[in-house]
Formats: C-alpha cells, sequence, structure tokens
C-alpha cells in the first residue's frame, strides 16, 4: 500500500511538471500519449526507477528530441522509391504479426538475419521509428478502442536464427535504433520472447543478464526452439510470426507466400503502413526523395556498457572458435 501511495505520489508530481512545459512540448506530448497521459507518465518513471526528476529530464529531452527532428510528421515522409523501400524490409526483418488473445500487438523481429546492408543508416532508423510511431499513433488506440482499455505496450517476438560473430559489423546501428527506443519509447514493450536461440546468443546471454534491470530480466523470456507451444498460450496460430508456425521453420526472407512473412513488404501489415505514408505525403505534397536525418541521442552510460559486454564477449568467442566470420552452432 506504500510503495502504491509512493507510485501515485510521483506520477502526480511529474504530471504537474509537465504542465509547466512551453506550448510545443506539450503539442507533442499529445502525441505521444494518444489520450493517456498517466500512463504515458508512468512508462519514463518506471525507466528511472521512478526517481521523478530523471524521470521528468528524460521525458523532456525526448520531447524535444521529437520536435528537433519533425516526429510528428515523420508519418507524412516516405521512403521512395518502392524498391529502396522493399531493400530495406529485405534487410531490416521486422513487422506486426497480429496480436495476442488479449489484443496486445505482436511484432516479430529477425534479429540474426537482418543484415542492414542495402541502405543508410539513415534510412534505417527512419522507416523504425516510422513503424513506432503508427504503431503508437493508430495500432495501439485502434486496439484500445475495440477491447474498452488501454492498451499502449506491444510483446516481441525475436528470432535469432542466424546469428553469427559477424553481427559485430552491424552493432552501430542496432545500437543507435536501440538508443532511439530506450530515450524516447521507454517500456513499451511488455515482454520479448527469443526464439531460435543458436550458441552465440546464449553464451551473451549468460554474460548480460546479471547486468540488466530486474525488470527488463523479467520481460525476457527464452523459449526452446520456435517457441510455438509457448506463444499459442497467449496467441491464435494465426497471429504467430511466420518462423514460429513450425520447428526449424527460419525467418527466411523469403517464405512460400510473402503475404505470410510479416517482414515483406507484400505482407498487408507493410502494405498498410507505406500506402498511409504515401497517402500522408500527397495530403501534404512533401514527396520528395531522400533519406531524412534524425539525431541519435546520447546513449546511456548503462547501456554503453552491455554494448561493450556483447562485444567484448563476441570477441572472445571469436578467439575460441578461430574465426572472426561467425559460427553456426545450435
Amino acid at each position: 500500500m506504500a510503495a502504491a501511495a509512493c507510485d501515485a505520489a510521483a506520477v502526480e508530481q511529474l504530471a504537474g511538471l509537465l504542465d509547466q512545459v512551453d506550448t510545443p512540448l506539450k503539442k507533442t506530448f499529445e502525441n505521444v500519449h494518444q489520450g493517456y497521459p498517466t500512463e504515458t507518465v508512468v512508462r519514463f518513471l518506471k525507466a528511472r526507477e521512478w526517481h521523478v526528476n530523471k524521470a521528468h529530464r528524460m521525458l523532456e529531452d525526448s520531447l524535444n528530441w521529437r520536435i528537433q527532428n519533425e516526429i510528428d510528421s515523420i508519418l507524412e515522409k516516405p521512403i521512395i522509391p518502392v524498391d529502396l523501400y522493399r531493400s530495406i524490409r529485405d534487410t531490416q526483418l521486422v513487422g506486426l504479426s497480429g496480436y495476442s488473445k488479449e489484443g496486445i500487438p505482436v511484432f516479430a523481429v529477425g534479429v540474426g538475419l537482418s543484415t542492414y546492408d542495402k541502405a543508410s543508416v539513415n534510412y534505417y532508423v527512419q522507416s523504425h521509428i516510422q513503424i513506432n510511431e503508427y504503431r503508437d499513433r493508430f495500432i495501439l488506440p485502434t486496439v484500445t478502442k475495440k477491447y474498452g482499455r488501454p492498451i499502449t505496450t506491444c510483446i516481441k517476438v525475436l528470432d535469432m536464427t542466424g546469428l553469427k560473430l559477424s553481427a559485430l559489423n552491424q552493432m552501430k546501428i542496432v545500437t543507435a535504433i536501440s538508443t532511439v527506443d530506450d530515450l524516447n519509447y521507454p517500456e513499451k514493450t511488455e515482454t520479448y520472447y527469443i526464439v531460435n536461440a543458436p550458441y552465440i546468443f546464449s553464451a551473451c546471454w549468460k554474460v548480460v543478464k546479471p547486468l540488466l534491470q530486474e525488470r527488463t530480466r523479467k520481460k525476457v523470456h527464452v523459449l526452446r526452439g520456435c517457441g510455438r507451444d509457448e506463444l499459442l498460450k497467449i496467441m491464435d496460430y494465426s497471429s504467430l510470426p511466420h518462423f514460429c508456425r513450425q520447428e526449424g521453420s527460419a525467418s527466411s526472407k523469403h517464405s512460400s507466400s510473402d503475404a505470410n512473412n510479416c517482414f515483406s513488404l507484400d505482407h498487408p501489415f507493410h502494405q498498410e503502413l507505406y500506402n498511409f505514408i504515401q497517402e500522408q505525403a500527397l495530403n501534404q505534397e512533401l514527396i520528395k526523395q531522400g533519406s531524412l536525418h534524425v539525431n541519435i541521442p546520447e546513449q546511456d552510460p548503462e547501456d554503453a556498457k552491455i554494448v561493450e559486454v556483447i562485444e567484448a564477449e563476441f570477441h572472445k568467442l571469436g578467439v575460441q572458435n578461430g574465426s572472426a566470420n561467425g559460427i553456426d552452432q545450435a
């Protein structure tokens, strides 16, 4: 009871501080909270262990970042031509596979097979933020209305198929994207499910897990194999990511039907998202070629330490296996 009272006081205090910010920050905050300011305040408080001043600084920095980088209008800026966007979808494997039985969106991420090698870092960051913004401004409000209660988080299923030591080559862009998420979209993921985990993941997880905050550790569940049986307890078969539908079905870039592959531009989610952004741009007469440059916030020191540990573990595994290019141990 005392903890709940303390939490309520922290929420009230942070909400009061937000009332004092300038009008432009209040306006962009509306795009962030989508009618649920208390839930948003709680997310930032959780991210800073309920320290009101730290959460206030984090939230204010995030709102300023949104204004400086025109995040509120990022869904009006398509990545063109479509062939370039298809290349991004083929190398930055992420997509909405469906919803849990409670209505929570399920996002699939092909961690091991994402190569990030067909476009500039700016394009990959732009695409990632567009998915975040579409999730927060359209998908979550839609399911909130459908279920009659606030749904403000998602579930992520991370496929580790193909994870190799060469993943170090993508560490810079992965770190940039995770930093954007950590500082501007905190506590948006309710649970992380790890599937198809190879030896290299297990080795790194052992050293990284103790470094994570307890609330983060509790969110991560490493499932056996493709995780199908466990995931079917919380979602229907139709919402399973394609790589979880049968044992040994990895997050290949092209499944038997690209419309069933939630990473593909041909999947209904990506078609809907891309068409929406194109329409918004036409309405604003803003269509032009070229990536959007988004400033990457400075990484939190604790997160930077974790990245260093991962890199060191990868190097150690490389020495042990006499390879700089990766291993495929199951």
